[in-house]
């Protein structure tokens, strides 16, 4: 392993009980993704893609092989250590939103905020810094709108201002417009790229529109658990 990359995947394998037998999600995958890159995993439905991103996220564990976040070993890490390891420093934006229901759009991007140290800098004046996030993706008159108040692409820009209020250094995003329409889903995407740029955060992107996986640094191809095909822009 090497210090150059922020995440890193060594032969790494999953593998799930099915009944009396062992069915494998991801054989032996390599992968290497350095600071600000942004990087597409694109694959049919089952192919391993979510599978390969929690391993990388510290979300799920692997059966075998090695995967890094951010200089750490997560096979050495149990689960509340590896949320300590996420905690402000990785965001997710997912298909299905995933706000919490009882918070207002203010609340639900106040709330990675209030889970910083007492002594980050970062946290500064949350409401403040949650303000300015949402009105950076066009929501600054839904603040106090609910989720259930929300349009599918309001509630994933609420999404976006979330992930990025705590400047995360790492941000997956598993098939973020796969709820979306195609309209909406491409202002979406839109946002995400223009804050990455503007942030310089690391970028992995789950999806299966390769004209998506297109604008990335680089690609590549899941196919029965196994990665290939990586392609320059």
């Amino acid at each position: 392993m090497t210090l150059d990359y922020l995440i890193e995947a060594r032969q790494l394998c999953k593998q799930v009980r099915n009944g009396e037998q062992w069915l494998t999600l991801l054989r032996d995958v390599d992968l290497g993704i350095r600071q600000g890159e942004v990087v597409a995993i694109v694959g049919a439905s089952g192919s391993g893609k979510s599978t390969l991103l929690g391993l990388l996220a510290g979300l799920d564990v692997a059966t075998r092989g090695e995967a890094r976040l951010l200089g750490e070993s997560l096979g050495a890490l149990d689960e509340d250590e590896r949320a300590r390891l996420r905690a402000g420093r990785v965001g997710f934006v997912f298909q299905s939103f995933q706000l919490l229901a009882g918070l207002t759009a203010l609340e639900n991007v106040i709330a990675p905020l209030e889970l910083l140290p007492r002594d980050d800098e970062r946290r500064g004046d949350p409401e403040a810094l949650a303000r300015a996030a949402l009105a950076e993706v066009g929501l600054n008159e839904r603040l106090r709108h609910f989720p259930n108040q929300l349009s599918g692409g309001e509630q994933q820009r609420v999404a976006l201002a979330r992930a990025f209020v705590v400047r995360p250094a790492v941000l997956f995003a598993d098939e973020p417009t796969g709820n979306l329409d195609a309209r909406t889903g491409a202002r979406v995407i839109d946002l995400l790229f223009d804050l990455q740029r503007e942030r310089g955060v690391t970028l992995v992107l789950v999806t299966h529109d390769e004209s998506l996986a297109g604008r990335c640094d680089r690609c590549y191809l899941l196919t029965d658990g196994r990665l290939s095909g990586e392609a320059g822009r």
